[in-house]
């Protein structure tokens, strides 16, 4: 759509042609042997704690430095919208709350919150801008990945069917009630469902972006709105050698599977499109590596993980292994 506006200059780095793509913008600046990469998103509520949205808000904005390897953002500029549809009483509560969880999110990620922008809307927003100043070899340029690569995802995807199904428990809804008759979930698979996703999201990337950057990672990206196999064939698209990925298999939250297949709402967890929040990295990297790169992983972020042996040009993923395991129905 908007091809022909002639937006970037053509200078953009990690993609095949300097264009506007992949996860950040990536420039090297007038300084000797420094780059600088910057990233912005925001986020409508999808959690009914305005805390917990403000901390999925901040790790979401700052994944996008993560898939580049960058595990020091420098600074975060905040941008938030307060609601006018609240009461006064309930919007000051709301938007602190926000705003701490955000703040609370990027103090953990040693990424100050510098300054940002405030505006009154209908809907609670929040996001940032983040960026980061580095030198080579503090970053992994998203377009290196070569044949022969194993293929690691460090969360589980599902996110999106998770958040659905509980607000459609809660409302009593008919999209529950043909669950429910289904019999693929109930009140209490629901319920660990959502506290699942709220912990997936909520998790920062920082320290699989550490390990990329130990272990060699030749290329990267995170997994959000356009689906697991959307940005595959985005971060395919833009490699420098001509590679492919194949996906057969794709680590979920337990039960999300079944819940897409019965509710009657076409989320295409199945087909890989279903939109993720804060989801994890896709990071391609030298075979030799994967398995030490999975243990470390395992022990720092406290994540287990399971190495099905994925290239690029052959086939499967890695992820923890608590959840279900789905083939991936796509021609892709």
């Amino acid at each position: 759509m908007l091809a022909d506006l002639g937006m970037g200059d053509g200078n953009n780095l990690g993609n095949r042609d300097g264009r506007i793509a992949l996860d950040c913008s990536v420039r090297k600046t007038k300084h000797k042997g420094l780059y600088m990469i910057s990233t912005t998103d925001f986020f409508f509520p999808l959690v009914e704690s305005p805390y917990l949205q403000g901390r999925i808000g901040a790790c979401n904005v700052l994944s996008d430095l993560y898939a580049e390897g960058v595990v020091d953002c420098d600074f975060v500029l905040m941008l938030l919208a307060a609601s006018t549809d609240m009461p006064d009483d309930m919007r000051k509560i709301c938007t602190r709350a926000m705003v701490k969880g955000f703040n609370d999110a990027c103090a953990e990620a040693d990424a100050p919150v510098t300054g940002g922008q405030t505006v009154l809307n209908p809907w609670p927003i929040i996001g940032g801008v983040a960026t980061s100043l580095c030198t080579e070899d503090e970053f992994v340029s998203p377009d290196g990945a070569v044949a022969g690569d194993v293929v690691l995802v460090t969360k589980p995807i599902g996110t999106q069917v998770a958040v659905n199904l509980w607000q459609w428990c809660k409302k009593d809804n008919a999209h529950w009630k043909q669950c429910l008759a289904a019999g693929v979930t109930d009140e209490k698979q629901a319920q660990l469902a959502m506290h699942k996703a709220v912990e997936s999201m909520g998790r920062l990337n920082r320290n699989a972006a550490k390990l990329m950057i130990k272990y060699g990672a030749h290329a990267a990206t995170d997994v959000t709105g356009f689906g697991i196999l959307g940005h595959a064939q985005n971060l395919s698209e833009n490699q420098q050698a001509e590679v492919g990925l194949e996906i057969h298999t794709l680590p979920t939250i337990a039960g999300m599977p079944a819940v897409g297949d019965a509710c009657g709402v076409e989320f295409k967890l199945r087909e890989g499109y279903s939109a993720e929040t804060s989801g994890g990295l896709m990071i391609c990297m030298p075979a030799e590596h994967s398995a030490a790169f999975i243990e470390e992983y395992k022990k720092i972020d406290a994540q287990d993980a399971k190495n099905n042996e994925a290239r690029i040009g052959a086939r499967a993923y890695v992820e923890r292994s608590a959840g279900d395991w789905i083939p991936l129905h796509c021609g892709h």
